[in-house]
């Protein structure tokens, strides 16, 4: 077993370790990673971007029995249309509608396993659930390159796109164009797609509802690829006081007295992917007040009332950790997936159909 690497004055390889556990100590017997395990007879729920999310989180620290079993679980699930139910519960299906970067996040998480461990086998076995997961995301990118956040169960779409969703869908579509040509299935026009999503992520805010209270939406463009260079500092440096409190983290709502782990770690991540490793690694050590004694992580923590709020430990904020604690020591051959994807750095992207988000018509007004 490969064991993670420490992130030295934070967090030991130890500490690491102990938290995949207590992931791997909530993961369902058919596989299946929920939110966190029933506490107080209440569930937590199952969705396959948090899913991937775990599953990465445990082979980066050497639990890879039971990250392949979150991914055979995963391939297992998947519907014909390429997409898997938005929730379960204990099994049961309680969402059905189809989310689009639910259903994207699986190339990340195809694309993190075959760089950490080299198994082209498990590439190939999962290739098609890739294929169909991406073309499904991509049923729903509008003439503009936004990306429809959900298909419903009846089939229609939704009336919208997410920027947070949007921004992950780039990684994801960079990490599926990878995939494809390392295994000789070339998909051009997911390239295209790509250029074009990253584009409006980070040229048309018009193009999104406005979710702009939440964390997410700050951060996401950046941690996604979208954004690099001086557009990223501009944008984190525009929202760091109303979002990051001081020695505690990062808020999930900017009007709202909590913070969060995962999306602090999550903002560790985007830090870093940018080259602001001093601040991702104050906010890293910041959060580890979130720590529970056997390695798991709160959800959030309300610092008005000083309690635990919500009062889970949830196993997304605990993959999150490690996550951003590899990326930190830049200790894995994976670590640096939220800078780069085979080789090519994540970052702004030229549209391929100007004149569909309308930029070419602007230009010429310019000229």
């Amino acid at each position: 077993m490969r064991r993670p690497e420490a992130v030295p004055g934070i967090l030991t390889a130890d500490d690491i370790l102990a938290t995949a556990r207590s992931i791997a100590a909530q993961q369902e017997p058919s596989g299946a990673i929920p939110w966190f395990a029933p506490t107080a007879g209440v569930p937590g729920h199952v969705d396959a971007w948090n899913h991937v999310e775990a599953a990465m989180a445990l082979s980066v620290a050497g639990l890879r029995a039971e990250a392949r079993r979150a991914y055979e679980w995963l391939r297992a699930n998947q519907r014909d249309d390429g997409s898997w139910p938005a929730k379960w519960v204990l099994g049961e299906i309680t969402e059905p509608g189809g989310e689009s970067n639910h259903a994207a996040y699986v190339a990340v998480g195809v694309w993190h396993e075959l760089t950490l461990t080299g198994d082209e086998g498990f590439a190939r076995r999962m290739w098609p659930a890739v294929h169909r997961a991406i073309e499904f995301t991509l049923g729903l990118q509008t003439a503009r390159g936004e990306i429809i956040w959900i298909r419903h169960a009846n089939g229609s779409p939704d009336d919208h796109a997410l920027l947070t969703g949007c921004s992950s869908i780039h990684q994801s579509l960079r990490c599926a164009v990878a995939l494809a040509e390392h295994l000789g299935e070339p998909q051009p026009d997911w390239e295209l797609a790509a250029d074009q999503l990253g584009h409006v992520v980070a040229s048309h805010p018009e193009a999104f509802a406005d979710k702009s209270r939440f964390s997410m939406d700050w951060y996401y463009p950046v941690l996604g690829g979208p954004l690099r260079g001086p557009a990223a500092y501009r944008r984190i440096d525009e929202g760091w006081e109303r979002f990051v409190v001081d020695d505690l983290g990062c808020r999930c709502v900017s009007d709202q007295p909590w913070v969060t782990g995962a999306e602090s770690c999550e903002l560790v991540l985007a830090l870093d992917a940018m080259g602001d490793t001093a601040r991702a690694r104050d906010v890293f050590e910041a959060i580890q007040h979130l720590r529970h004694d056997d390695g798991s992580y709160w959800t959030g923590w309300q610092f008005a009332n000083r309690r635990h709020f919500p009062g889970d430990r949830s196993t997304y904020t605990a993959a999150a950790v490690i996550l951003a604690a590899d990326a930190l020591a830049d200790a894995s051959p994976a670590a640096r997936l939220f800078k780069e994807v085979d080789g090519r750095p994540l970052g702004p992207s030229e549209p391929a159909d100007p004149v569909a988000c309308g930029c070419e018509s602007e230009s010429l007004a310019l000229n």
